[in-house]
């Protein structure tokens, strides 16, 4: 067949998921060119134009759907379709198959890059498919209209609602309204009641990149506005009540933050007088709910000034205001340690972070993942050092798009 060209439509049978938020197809059979297909699912005859060429494969979008899949749905956003907004990946499947999709999805990093089969159920949060995410970032293009990003792209999309966005953000105004002195707005809906909005003045770093719903950040580098709402907002989970500014960290799944730190509470079995690290910690979640089991010495590393200051509001803790790899590094925390608790960014833990946390000897690792790549790769480096992998659970935290959040429980 002749070399492939953007714009071009192929006729493509639709492979396995692959980590990204789209499957693998070959052209012309199972020697051809791999090209990653977006709005498509597997087992499905589609036709697809060609968006992207690298070297070695290619990228396109799903136009025509020849023989469709019986896991394929309508999508409920009129703009989750090829070339529209590219926040949600997976709006044309049920809501069973983004489960298995994602499961297949964490199986396949760990058996390529952790050289481990492991079978992953990903288990539904409560809520729905639909108005979960409690932080929605717009960006805002040249005219002043706020709107979400295509995939891969910084080009605006106008919309009128997103659909997965809290029934709190969705009843703003801020999609109707021009915003000439502003980049980029974020809307925060807690669960705690609160509705915040803030913005990044114009000029103050250009565009969001492509808005990402596994991130539970705010708007990045650069100086913010709060335009409306508390300064200081309320979240719960873990039995109490969490104060935090409302451009701190936390997750964006109203249900996110009590499954997980009560699933890590039960893997890690605490006990009366054991030490505890909590790394990468934010506002102290998973220090604080564990701290209450051990009473013992606790300690939060976070880089981020706001999240360090929420943790200091939060917990009783010694609380590490540094890079985590830092802090190991130049000891400013040192062992030995009984439980640690990994909550890294999208890049993981990496390498050094894990020998340092293994030569520390904690007796057991909740590792909290929202990237399955950079948990896999860790998990292999946890293995190399003689460890293993007791427990991994996932969760459903970010329904349509094709993020999961994992547990995993590591030890020696």
């Amino acid at each position: 067949m002749n070399e492939l060209r953007e714009g071009d439509l192929v006729e493509l049978t639709v492979g396995a998921p692959a980590h990204g938020g789209h499957c693998v197809a070959r052209v012309g059979g199972e020697h051809g060119q791999v090209v990653f297909v977006r709005h498509a699912l597997p087992g499905e005859r589609i036709t697809a134009e060609i968006t992207e060429l690298h070297k070695g494969f290619a990228r396109g979008e799903a136009v025509t759907i020849h023989e469709p899949s019986p896991d394929r749905v309508e999508p409920p956003c009129p703009y989750a379709h090829p070339g529209g907004c590219g926040g949600c990946d997976l709006q044309h499947a049920s809501g069973d198959a983004q489960r298995r999709w994602k499961a297949s999805v964490v199986e396949e990093q760990l058996r390529r890059l952790a050289k481990l089969s492991y079978p992953v159920r990903v288990e539904e949060l409560p809520g729905g498919l639909l108005g979960w995410r409690s932080r929605v970032r717009y960006a805002v293009d040249a005219a002043g209209r706020a709107g979400l990003l295509k995939h891969r792209s910084h080009e605006v999309v106008a919309i009128d609602r997103c659909r997965i966005a809290h029934p709190g953000i969705q009843g703003l105004d801020l999609l109707q309204l021009e915003w000439p002195e502003a980049d980029a707005l974020e809307a925060v809906a807690t669960t705690g009641g609160d509705v915040a909005v803030l913005a990044r003045p114009a000029g103050s770093g250009g565009l969001l990149p492509p808005d990402d719903p596994a991130e539970g950040t705010t708007l990045g580098g650069g100086g913010r506005v709060r335009l409306s709402g508390p300064a200081e907002v309320t979240e719960r989970a873990a039995g109490r009540e969490w104060r935090l500014p409302a451009e701190g960290f936390w997750q964006v799944h109203p249900a996110a933050a009590e499954t997980l730190v009560a699933t890590v509470v039960e893997l890690l079995r605490p006990a009366e007088g054991e030490t505890v690290w909590d790394l990468y910690g934010g506002a102290g979640l998973f220090a604080g709910a564990i701290a209450e089991h051990t009473h013992g010495r606790t300690t939060v590393v976070e880089s981020s000034p706001v999240g360090a200051a929420a943790a200091r509001e939060n917990v009783t803790a010694e609380v590490v205001e540094a890079r985590v790899e830092a802090a190991l590094a130049r000891r400013r925390v040192t062992g030995p340690v009984d439980l640690v608790v990994l909550d890294p960014p999208r890049a993981g833990a990496g390498a050094k972070v894990v020998r340092s946390v293994v030569a520390a000897g904690p007796r057991a690792v909740a590792y909290v993942a929202c990237d399955p790549a950079a948990l896999a790769r860790d998990i292999a480096t946890f293995r190399e050092l003689g460890w293993r992998l007791v427990t991994l659970r996932a969760f459903d935290c970010f329904p349509m798009t094709q993020h999961v959040e994992c547990v995993a429980l590591l030890e020696p």
